[in-house]
């Protein structure tokens, strides 16, 4: 099968009669369409910068102030120079009206683009329309819907909102210690509760002030006073696997099988993603908003999304970002190939794209010595990845064929499993699916990649993502794109092949090559055990909760989520026979640079619900539980948590080398229950109510705490909520599967206080 095409540019030998040099004017071609591309490639992302920096200005706007400014000048005969351009004119031929207007029209443009940006960005900072009540609205909110139309601007970018939005504002420390003695109260015995309350108010009058005047420091220097230090300190120095531990994933549609050739899916997906990088780098992609597209979200996590890596060390793993990559890395049955995407000066089209993965398929070489699992380092502890790789590959061909990896646009596998739902062995099926997604075969991807595609042998796809780099909602973001272009926009023939025709002359794919010694591959099997053990672990299981959805909790005038999440603290008790700190993700991206916050879902109102549950029936403490869960989301999304502020406080402690019995007991606490809500943002892109069977089985991520639980939940349309549900075999008080039965008896249980039945009849 194929190795690379070796395209020489020219060629010479050397003979009694002088130097025959012979052109290859194929490859010449090939070069000047490929710099061509990158030439373009440069001017897009210069003309954006420029559009995105004086955003929500524009260049049409600098010609209609300066024009008119120049038009008065010629009526008011000004010299808004002060005679400095007189005297310019005495020396160089210039015109004075004309370069006073221009020089003048230029500052008073760039003046009213900064008044803009600072009036936006004060709009922005007011969360009161966050606490409207449903289905009306204040005159204030409207007026001030009416003032954020206006400043901003016209026809944003992906990043044209950056330099408008807020800082996230630093709690006082007074409303941090107060919220979080009230989260952890329904959680202690009086003795206990006393004992921390101490601790905590010792904090708040003593240590507490000191650091606060340190982290308010911060906040005025840096863009966003927690982000930088929650990406080095929860994610690049972690030194155990991230393979289950931080890793995630993202399932195919769950109903819908589009084809069953796997190089022919591999064709329509990656060229989806392809055109979706080429979205992001022109800044097309439109931008996030809340509140009816009034309220922009921050952009700054996609930037990262393509040719970057995790890339290992001694101490603390680096993010390693090239601006551009022309190839991805594909692994197939212990080899890895180097596929490149653009040829002709354009991107390669779906049926040529199959035609590379047909190849690779076709291939029938062994892969070199310890090529098989070398993917294995990436699924095991990080600090012997590390030292392997500074050893075995920072020279030579190792290290040609690492970049090769590390330098992909991102990677693939063409998987030789087959995975996919099956109506007549649901659990087993999607257990297996899953459970494959998030961990594979411990060496078959690249963990430390951005993320990682992968095509089974039946047609059926999903992604692996590694979390430092972004959250699941960015990578949700492109992967509504892909399920959306592949069946629909790309399509497949009735053979199940994408659409066109194979490229006669197309260079194939080349096979990376390998020189690993034994001593490197004792590491790599060394690491697979780890990652083995860590994979085998996981108890797995996927519940596609259909008895009703959204609609039907919206009748009962209760937040979706907040449903869901007492649902949860219901069925955990159950579980359990107790309470434990629950944590479920929310966002922070109303600011620049926001990541994420920790809603505390575990309250004494929704104890309270579910002691009554227990006891009898009860809607009013429902709605009171509710209430107080939307009231925490709100305070998470304006900056006003809890567990940000105490992390930071603690890096601060840290630097300052003084030690705080308060902060380390608040954060060696464990979460046994951890949830998030895979959000669906791109609903345009998908006809729910004619195409029902179009719906993502969401994705999952692997349980936090040894005896805990990780709950994933997706909203589809208004009849369906996918839960993914994680824990550890080696637990004796979990079991995923029961959780998931205690899930949908609680959700039906909590559905039946409305009596929607007999309000219909």
């Amino acid at each position: 099968m194929a190795e690379a095409h070796q395209a020489v540019a020219f060629q010479f030998t050397v003979s009694p009669d002088g130097i025959d040099l012979q052109l290859s004017h194929e490859a010449l071609r090939q070069i000047y369409l490929s710099g061509l591309h990158s030439w373009k490639k440069r001017f897009i992302r210069f003309k954006n910068g420029v559009m995105t920096g004086v955003y929500p200005g524009s260049p049409g706007g600098f010609m209609v102030v300066v024009v008119s400014y120049m038009s008065y000048n010629k009526y008011q005969q000004l010299d808004p120079s002060l005679g400095l351009i007189a005297k310019l004119g005495q020396h160089m031929p210039i015109s004075q009206k004309i370069v006073g207007g221009v020089l003048v029209g230029t500052g008073l443009w760039v003046s009213i683009i900064m008044i803009m940006r600072s009036v936006l960005k004060s709009l922005l900072s007011w969360h009161g329309w966050m606490y409207t009540s449903h289905g009306s609205v204040a005159w204030s909110t409207r007026l001030w819907m009416v003032l954020v139309k206006v400043f901003s601007g016209r026809k944003p970018m992906l990043y044209s909102f950056q330099n408008s939005l807020p800082r996230l504002p630093v709690p006082s420390i007074k409303d941090t210690c107060k919220r979080y003695l009230e989260s952890v109260r329904p959680l202690m015995e009086d003795e206990q509760y006393q004992r921390m309350e101490g601790l905590t108010k010792d904090f708040e009058k003593n240590l507490g002030p000191r650091l606060q005047w340190y982290l308010k420091l911060k906040s005025w220097w840096a863009s966003n006073y927690v982000s930088d230090w929650w990406e080095e300190y929860i994610y690049l120095r972690g030194r155990g696997p991230i393979m289950v531990n931080s890793n995630y994933y993202a399932m195919d549609f769950l109903y819908v099988f589009p084809t069953s050739i796997q190089a022919a899916r591999a064709g329509n997906a990656i060229h989806a993603i392809m055109l979706y990088r080429r979205k992001l780098d022109r800044a097309q992609i439109k931008p996030i908003y809340l509140l009816a597209n009034k309220v922009p979200l921050c952009s700054a996590q996609w930037e990262p999304m393509f040719n970057t890596t995790r890339v290992p060390g001694v101490d603390t793993d680096i993010l390693q970002h090239v601006n551009d990559s022309k190839h991805i890395a594909v692994y197939h049955k212990g080899r890895f190939f180097k596929v490149w995407m653009f040829y002709d000066g354009r991107l390669l089209l779906p049926r040529e794209i199959e035609q590379q993965m047909a190849r690779i398929l076709a291939d029938t070489t062994e892969p070199m010595p310890g090529e098989e699992k070398l993917a294995a380092l990436t699924a095991g502890d990080r600090t012997p990845w590390a030292n392997a790789r500074e050893t075995y590959f920072s020279r030579g061909k190792n290290k040609q064929s690492l970049d090769a990896i590390e330098k992909a646009a991102f990677c693939v596998t063409l998987d030789d499993t087959e995975q996919r739902f099956e109506s007549d062995n649901p659990d087993q099926s999607l257990v297996s699916y899953a459970k494959s997604l998030l961990h594979g075969k411990c060496y078959d991807r690249w963990f430390d990649k951005s993320f990682n595609l992968i095509i089974y042998k039946n047609g059926t796809m999903g992604l692996n993502a590694e979390h430092s780099w972004a959250d699941a909602p960015i990578v949700g973001h492109l992967w509504e794109h892909v399920l959306s272009m592949d069946p629909i926009k790309l399509g497949y023939t009735e053979a199940g092949h994408c659409k066109g025709e194979p490229h006669p002359n197309l260079p194939g794919p080349q096979k990376l090559s390998w020189d690993i010694p034994a001593e490197c591959q004792e590491v790599i099997q060394s690491s697979l055990k780890v990652a083995r053990t860590l994979a085998d672990d996981v108890d797995s299981h996927i519940m596609p909760f259909s008895d009703f959805g959204k609609g039907l909790i919206k009748k009962c005038r209760t937040s979706p989520d907040a449903f869901i999440q007492i649902a949860l603290q219901l069925a955990h008790y159950r579980d359990k026979k107790k309470f434990c700190l629950t944590y479920e993700a929310s966002m922070t991206r109303l600011f620049r640079e926001g990541r994420t916050e920790t809603v505390r879902s575990c309250t004494s109102e929704s104890c309270a619900f579910v002691r009554a549950m227990i006891k009898g029936e009860t809607v009013r403490l429902l709605k009171q539980a509710a209430e107080k869960h939307q009231n925490m989301y709100r305070l998470a999304m304006i900056g006003e948590g809890i567990d940000r502020h105490l992390f930071c406080l603690y890096v601060v402690s840290k630097y300052l080398g003084e030690d705080s019995p308060f902060l380390k007991e608040v954060l060696s606490e464990p979460w046994r229950l951890s949830t998030s809500q895979t959000p669906l943002q791109q609903v345009e892109l998908f006809d729910l109510v004619r195409h029902p069977e179009y719906v993502s089985a969401g994705g999952g991520f692997g349980p936090v705490a040894d005896d805990g639980y990780g709950v994933s939940y997706i909203i589809l349309g208004e009849n369906l909520i996918n839960f993914h549900i994680s824990s550890k075999h080696s637990s004796p008080e979990t079991d995923s599967h029961r959780f998931s039965g205690h899930i949908r008896q609680a959700m039906l249980d909590i559905k039946g206080l409305f009596q929607l039945e007999k309000k219909t009849q």
